[in-house]
């Protein structure tokens, strides 16, 4: 999948949850990436930050860290 389909999903994802307060919005997201989104979409978001990550809205992008981080 490509790198702007994958920042597009991920910054829905983003979205759904951007009524939370910020802390809970991040780990909301990254929840979501971790449980619903296949091991091979995680891994090309994950190893294309450049690409990815330019076009992801800050708190995903700090969602999309903090699954990098573990």
């Amino acid at each position: 999948m490509s790198p702007d389909k994958l920042a597009y999903m991920a910054n829905q994802i983003g979205r759904f949850f951007a009524h939370q307060p910020r802390e809970q919005a991040v780990e909301s997201t990254a929840d979501h990436l971790r449980k619903f989104w296949d091991p091979r979409m995680r891994a090309a978001i994950l190893s294309q930050p450049a690409a990815a990550g330019d076009m992801l809205d800050p708190m995903v992008r700090e969602a999309v860290e903090r699954l990098r981080a573990g």
